[in-house]
């Protein structure tokens, strides 16, 4: 057993200091790119400012003649790009390595954190199964940050994609100090589970509940009679299990993929459907998808100026009062309280969002 004393002292001698609790960073969108790409990649530069978080993936979606090309390109990008990455970027540069059981993720690891480990903000491990997982990528990244003279730890974000990943959760979050979030990984955690389903991530028409037949004048049951029924989503208790646990250890839930591009509609509602339940961001496969996630995972106007109005009212935040005929007391004070900062946290990256805050706060 680890003593919890030397939870937070570094696990090298000479690695940064761990983080005693993880910053509340913008990062509505995490959008994935091929550093292997040369269209992708030329792309980067025009990007910084306008995304959030900036993903080199070097895992699934690149073949296997081309892990080389994709580590090597963003090693560029990292040391080539001007504001990408770092504490005091706009725009957080991230990568998601190969999954650990592969022969390309130390090389990933061990080629990195030396040549752009400075700006690299978050490093994604697919397909964790247990506390054990982040504890190797732990104590690797410490001694290679101590090798490369960092200042500042890297962190560390876990994909559940796994049955076993899922039923660990809870101990995946507290493995280390450097644990940032989580993210659902739905295609690899349905094969694993196995779902019936094909898509990757939003819900599927079978899943459903179909309201009760009507019935005739004598009380029978008229089963062939037109009834509604209502689509059901599939990744509701997930999604629910994943943001308790990490609530419950200070770090930051996302939703995964959502793979129908062309679906922005079902795109928008599987997004907002994970905002709700607690997710602070989502991934991006497609440009269009960013603009979705920064419209879904920022408050609305009128949820920020309704937050500021009870914020305003409650005072030291005890007892009850009345606004537009609803009662609000200390448990709304708590959540108006989330809104208001998160609000803050974006408007201080976003100027347009800034703008329409500040106008919001003005008509209270």
């Amino acid at each position: 057993m680890r003593p919890s004393k030397d939870f937070f002292r570094p696990l090298a001698v000479g690695a940064p200091t761990p983080p005693t609790d993880i910053p509340a960073r913008p990062s509505r969108a995490i959008h994935f790119f091929d550093p292997s790409n040369a269209k992708m990649a030329a792309k980067i530069p025009q990007m910084v400012g306008g995304v959030d978080v900036l993903l080199g993936n070097l895992e699934d979606a690149v073949k296997a003649d081309n892990k080389v090309a994709a580590r090597e390109g963003l090693v560029r990008i990292g040391q080539e790009t001007e504001g990408l990455g770092g504490p005091d970027s706009p725009t957080q540069l991230w990568t998601r390595i190969n999954s650990l059981d592969s022969p390309w993720a130390l090389d990933d690891l061990t080629t990195l954190v030396p040549a752009i480990g400075h700006k690299l903000d978050v490093v994604m491990v697919p397909k964790v199964q247990g506390a054990e997982d982040i504890h190797y990528v732990d104590r690797l990244l410490a001694q290679l940050e101590a090798k490369a003279g960092l200042d500042r730890p890297i962190l560390v974000h876990a994909i559940l994609e796994t049955a076993r990943g899922m039923a660990n959760v809870e101990e995946i979050c507290g493995a280390s100090p450097r644990m940032q979030g989580l993210s659902l990984g739905p295609a690899d955690l349905a094969a694993d589970r196995r779902m019936k389903t094909t898509r990757v991530g939003g819900g599927h028409p079978g899943y459903l509940v179909r309201q009760d037949p009507p019935r005739n004048e004598l009380g029978v049951a008229e089963i062939e009679a037109p009834r509604s029924v209502f689509q059901q989503d599939l990744w509701h208790y997930t999604i629910a299990r994943m943001v308790d646990a990490c609530a419950m250890h200070g770090i930051y839930p996302y939703y995964g993929p959502f793979g129908d591009i062309a679906d922005v509609v079902a795109c928008e509602d599987q997004f907002r459907n994970a905002f709700l339940l607690g997710c602070v961001g989502t991934w991006s496969l497609h440009p269009k998808q960013i603009a979705i996630a920064h419209r879904v995972f920022s408050p609305s106007v009128e949820d920020v100026a309704h937050a500021r109005r009870v914020v305003a009212a409650m005072g030291d935040g005890t007892g009850a009062v009345m606004l537009d005929g609803k009662m609000e007391d200390d448990a709304s004070l708590k959540q108006c309280l989330v809104m208001v900062e998160l609000a803050e946290q974006l408007a201080a990256i976003d100027p347009e969002l800034a703008e329409q805050y500040a106008a919001a706060g003005s008509e209270d």
